[in-house]
């Protein structure tokens, strides 16, 4: 049997009303369009993937996840025309304008062609594999992906009928949970429908609807900020937290202040501005420097220990700059390397902007809630007592011995 063609298309407008640049905006340190476009490639009935976007950065950021998977033969990138790219522009409009667009490009008919959302972050790969193979494989016409839901419905009546009336019960009979009919939520993540069909009847739901059940706390669609405030929040407990490797990052960057100190100064009475640090971390620094691996300390701080310190550990510095995501895209310039390649390690909101250039963001424990909600991953060790020496564990292993993978010049 041959096996079908499943084309997976992720909608993602450059603009939105509730959350500007929504579709990039990150969770878990990955924006959200390379989180859909991850458990998409991931997926082992998708053949393709197309991002339908009028954004150049949302392409950018696309692209940049499927490098970062080596899948960049399987993702296409639509520029979505103005007249389906505005608020009212429907989602079953930018699936069909994809599909024409990648039958056009790869010159084959797609025969199973899949909706998934960048807005639902917690979408998985089993979620994508489940509605494909239903239409697929089992026979279904469409697919979506539902939730159990246990709870009592109610709706506002009070302007038609001048009162309150329960939806899915009768308010007068309150059955225990087990006795009631278990309802399903749909929960936006994930759709798919036979190829031939969705052209014909122009929508997501036609002939039989499979039911594809997913984890019900995974369930959120991202519509305004709190939305996205709670999906930060969630992802360090629902996202699988795979810690980095040498394999996955190029260099390594560090901010000072409560990142490679507690964030304390001490003052004596003549003004002068003293701080403690970890030897551990000098160690993980030197093990990661005899490693080869490419190093800054990147800081606003201008008083000179942030410099001395640098010396004392044979780190170039950057110190007393303004703008730190510039001086981190000027260094990622001039050395050559991808930002998505690199592992930036900060601690406070003047991190963030660096957070969201970086492959890589990673924050100390002790750092500001919005730094580790923002973060890719989290240290279990504070800042200044010794959460870089993790980090060249991570790297490295236990025992700091990995091989150099390159033989620094001098």
């Amino acid at each position: 049997m041959t096996q079908p063609t499943v084309l997976a298309v992720i909608p993602a407008r450059g603009g939105s009303k509730g959350v500007p640049a929504k579709n990039l905006a990150r969770v878990g340190g990955v924006p959200l369009v390379a989180r859909a476009v991850r458990a998409c490639l991931a997926s082992g009935e998708v053949t393709d993937v197309v991002v339908t976007t009028d954004a150049p950065a949302v392409a950018e950021a696309a692209r940049a996840a499927a490098e970062a998977l080596g899948e960049s033969g399987r993702l296409h990138c639509v520029q979505r025309p103005e007249e389906i790219a505005g608020d009212t522009a429907t989602s079953e409009a930018a699936v069909l304008h994809a599909l024409d667009a990648y039958e056009a490009l790869r010159g084959r008919t797609a025969d199973v062609v899949l909706l998934v959302q960048c807005t639902s972050p917690f979408v998985t790969r089993e979620d994508v594999d489940g509605v494909a193979a239903a239409v697929a494989r089992e026979g279904a016409d469409t697919a979506v992906t539902v939730a159990p839901f246990h709870g009592f419905l109610w709706r506002d009546g009070t302007a038609v009928e001048d009162h309150n009336y329960g939806v899915n019960h009768d308010k007068r009979v309150r059955p225990r949970r087990q006795d009631r009919p278990e309802d399903l939520l749909e929960t936006g993540a994930a759709y798919a429908m036979d190829a031939a069909g969705f052209r014909t009847h122009r929508h997501r739901f036609f002939g039989h609807t499979a039911l594809v059940r997913t984890d019900p706390a995974r369930v959120l669609e991202i519509d305004d900020p709190h939305d996205l405030a709670r999906a930060r929040a969630l992802a360090p407990l629902l996202d699988p937290a795979p810690l980095p490797t040498l394999d996955d990052i190029d260099a390594v960057v560090l901010d000072f202040d409560g990142t490679q100190t507690d964030d304390r100064v001490l003052v004596d009475s003549d003004g002068r501005e003293t701080v403690a640090v970890h030897r551990g971390d000098g160690l993980g620094i030197a093990a990661l420097r005899k490693a080869g691996v490419p190093l800054l300390i990147l800081s606003t701080e201008q008083n000179p220990v942030v410099a001395a310190r640098a010396r004392k550990l044979r780190v170039p510095v950057l110190h007393g700059v303004d703008r730190k995501d510039l001086a981190l895209k000027q260094w990622c310039d001039e050395q050559s390397l991808a930002p998505e390649r690199v592992m930036y390690v900060g601690n406070d909101v003047n991190d963030l902007p660096c957070f969201a250039l970086a492959g890589w963001p990673v924050a100390v424990a002790s750092a500001h809630d919005s730094v580790r909600a923002a973060a890719r991953a989290v240290t279990t060790t504070p800042g200044g007592s010794g959460a870089i020496r993790e980090i060249a564990a991570w790297l490295l292993g236990p025992t700091l011995t990995a091989a150099p993978t390159s033989v620094p010049t001098e």
